[in-house]
């Protein structure tokens, strides 16, 4: 027997994060088998609808209004999550007003930028038929943004954009989540602490891909070589429509700035024009462009830029801007081919790989390292449209867990695991599914433990003759999670622990392909 209640907090409003992390904390609680915390907007009704909430409880309400909902196996279980989501809720609130009544939060954007004077950028978090209007909001009051909503349409992106441009701002977005500015991590960022130091040039990273964005800055971090900014322009921003205007502008900015040797960019596929004007912006400071998936343009984009590497993989772009930073580039470690070899075959019949992804541009990545080894790859997100789902059987499957259709009504997966832990235990139940490949990913915003509550199911996973597992750990020393902790977790568990997403992805070949040398250094 299952119980369902909720509670309603009218005149409240959280932003995405805060609603996020109230979930996380119902769904956590004991007894407790779904839980939600959301705005009773058109599109939080539906989620609400979608989990077995009759619409009439939500009569009169609208998207101002917070709901708690949570489905428990007992009356007892269900209040004490709804009161755990309450404190959860509210907890920043009440610190707010703890002293005085003149230190509540202030009402709206413009009344923060007079407390605050020497603020200098906005991060706008609302639903997305909201976003854009705080959005000018911000720009109004002389801020640049960090648009983490999504579901903002183009044309209110291309508007904001425009307007960003004549006034000399950033907006950073829709969909952006992560950058960090001026050493300050914003959305899921990471703790960058690597020092500039004599003949080591700084590298400022572009994105148009949030986890590529962590990615390449983390392991810049961890090979030593400073990062000086991290901008993060929005997935949309090098597609045709929106035309590369705020890369461009990023990249301009970087360009000039005296810190900044290397520019590093990365994007998903763009368009191969937009790409061309992108990169026309480095003039003078040496470039690397990752734009996977798509084939490799001119190194030199006209007779005054300067020279531009294209790299196939995020880990191969980071090794060539570290070079041209002037750091000595790391030999990957040796030690994941012996303990791919020391793994064994995958047991009978199993042939196929499964990928579980939180990072969107790390399932993409992944899918076309794995493509070229072992042949088509089917996903959610996939390379090519032909090679979306359903897949045929025994096919390679990669999936990003953090796309729409799996986070309506849930966490992501940086913040909650639970989606990704059902899907492990039914790979392991999948006769064909010979390897399991995962990322960790670190960070501000990520889940406290998220290797603590990965590895006891891939240690089951891969107990009886089930799928091995090899992870990606994605962080620095100075994360909160504490990386060399969580790596220990990992590998403890049994998990096979890369250095690289695409190191994880070779690695996962060479295991169904028995073949342990594709671990070999620039194999």
């Amino acid at each position: 027997m299952t119980v369902r209640g909720l509670r309603v907090h009218r005149d409240t409003y959280l932003d995405s994060l805060l609603l996020m992390a109230t979930t996380v904390t119902m769904d956590q609680r004991s007894g407790v088998s779904w839980a939600g915390a959301v705005m009773a907007s058109p599109r939080g009704r539906e989620d609400l609808a979608a989990a077995g909430f009759p619409a009439g409880d939500l009569d009169g309400l609208d998207g101002n209004d917070l709901v708690l909902a949570v489905t428990a196996d007992d009356e007892e279980s269900l209040e004490a999550a709804l009161d755990a989501g309450r404190e959860a809720a509210f907890a920043e609130r009440r610190e707010a007003t703890s002293d005085t009544a003149a230190d509540a939060p202030p009402a709206d954007i413009a009344e923060a930028v007079r407390r605050m004077p020497g603020m200098s950028v906005a991060v706008v978090s609302v639903p997305g038929e909201y976003a854009a209007l705080e959005a000018h909001h911000a720009l109004t009051a002389g801020l640049h943004v960090l648009l983490f909503s999504d579901n903002v349409p183009v044309e209110e992106e291309v508007e904001l954009k425009d307007r960003a441009l004549r006034l000399g701002r950033l907006v950073m977005g829709p969909g952006a989540g992560t950058a960090v500015l001026a050493g300050t991590g914003l959305g899921f960022a990471n703790v960058l602490s690597a020092e500039p130091s004599p003949g080591l040039r700084g590298v400022g990273v572009v994105a148009a891909a949030g986890t590529g964005a962590q990615e390449v800055s983390t392991l810049l971090d961890r090979w030593g070589v400073p990062v000086t900014q991290v901008i993060g322009v929005g997935g949309r921003d090098l597609t045709a429509q929106v035309g590369g205007r705020m890369a461009r502008s990023a990249v301009r900015a970087l360009d000039a700035d005296p810190d900044t040797g290397v520019v590093l960019l990365v994007s998903k596929p763009p368009d191969p024009a937009v790409a061309e004007t992108v990169l026309a912006e480095c003039r003078s400071t040496p470039a690397v462009a990752v734009y996977l998936g798509l084939d490799r343009l001119d190194t030199r984009v006209d007779g005054s830029g300067a020279t531009v590497r294209q790299a196939p993989t995020l880990e191969a772009g980071v090794r060539a801007a570290a070079a041209l930073a002037g750091a000595e580039v790391p030999v990957l470690d040796g030690g994941l081919r012996e303990r791919v070899a020391a793994a064994g075959e995958p047991p009978a019949g199993r042939t196929a790989v499964r990928g579980l992804f939180s990072g969107g541009t790390l399932c993409y990545e992944a899918q076309y390292v794995l493509e070229r080894l072992l042949g088509p790859v089917w996903s959610n997100e996939p390379l090519r449209p032909e090679q979306g789902l359903p897949a045929p059987d025994r096919a390679h499957v990669l999936l990003d867990l953090g796309a729409e259709e799996y986070t309506r009504g849930r966490p992501h997966p940086m913040i909650d695991p639970e989606r990704r832990l059902e899907l492990l235990r039914e790979a392991a139940a999948d006769p064909t599914v010979a390897v399991v490949l995962l990322d960790v990913v670190l960070g501000l915003g990520s889940a406290e433990d998220p290797a603590g509550r990965l590895a006891p199911v891939c240690a089951e996973v891969m107990a009886g003759g089930g799928p091995l597992v090899v992870a990606y750990l994605l962080g620095t020393e100075a994360d909160p999670q504490g990386y060399p902790a969580q790596r220990t977790r990992l590998e403890e568990a049994g998990c096979l622990v890369a250095e690289t997403n695409a190191q994880a992805a070779r690695a996962a070949a060479a295991l169904v392909l028995r073949r342990p040398e594709l671990l070999e250094e620039g194999a």
